[in-house]
């Protein structure tokens, strides 16, 4: 009984330390990204789990790495969002003939009403990732409340790890850039298309039903005569009167 009940014991203090180091964890400022992959476009989710040692929450800053040109904030009903820009030092092709001549530096959600200590809310950014594989992004906020504010901005230093800090900015790591992947269903069928056009006489889809049509109603036709002679078969076996 006594060694159950050390084994008992010893399984309820290391599950109480996961749950522990689980609820220390979930207390920061997070970020969670749809996708890492490096060039790749993803939405950022930044949650805020809860206020300043109790004071509800009146804004939250986040920053942008200067990597980032171009970020897209979701709405978010409860609060008012705000880009703050910054001149770039020179013009960054924006891929579509144009060019960005400034970059959102920081995007700033102030609350319509102060977010209470006990509740969670989390803001949605879209934007493209750097084609950096294995690169670390962080993204500081500093999280204002109606007394004091927390600022989520500290970064690890080389070899630590951020569980190791008590404010540590929110931040991904790049990962490999995602392989192309096969045209959808619906573009090869079209491309198998446009290829048999421009070979001509390659059989279309209209022609294919026009054909598919033709058998039916010729195995319609096969039928019926199939009928008719077993039907006049049936009558000349029956005895004469």
């Amino acid at each position: 009984m006594r060694k159950l009940s050390r084994a008992l014991g010893a399984t309820t203090l290391a599950a109480g330390l996961v749950v522990a180091g689980a609820t220390s964890a979930s207390a920061h400022v997070t970020v969670t990204p749809s996708t890492t992959a490096a060039g790749a476009y993803t939405l950022l989710t930044m949650g805020v789990p809860h206020g300043c040692e109790g004071s509800s929450t009146t804004k939250v800053s986040i920053q942008m790495p200067e990597q980032i040109i171009a970020v897209t904030p979701s709405v978010n009903p409860g609060w008012d969002v705000e880009k703050v820009m910054e001149d770039l030092p020179e013009p960054v092709e924006d891929g579509h003939g144009g060019e960005y001549t400034e970059r959102v530096a920081e995007v700033v959600y102030t609350a319509k009403e102060p977010l209470p200590d006990g509740l969670r809310d989390a803001f949605e950014l879209s934007l493209k990732l750097p084609e950096a594989e294995g690169e670390t992004l962080a993204f500081p906020a500093v999280q204002e409340c109606e007394e004091g504010e927390t600022g989520w901005v500290q970064l690890p230093a080389e070899g630590q790890s951020a569980d190791e800090l008590e404010y540590p900015a929110p931040s991904i790591v790049l990962t490999a850039a995602e392989a192309e992947g096969d045209a959808p269903a619906e573009d090869e069928a079209a491309d198998t298309e446009q290829a048999a056009a421009a070979d001509g006489g390659a059989t279309t889809t209209s022609d294919t039903g026009s054909g598919t049509s033709a058998v039916s109603w010729i195995a319609l036709v096969l039928g019926a005569g199939g009928l008719a002679l077993g039907l006049l078969a049936f009558l000349r076996s029956r005895p004469q009167n």
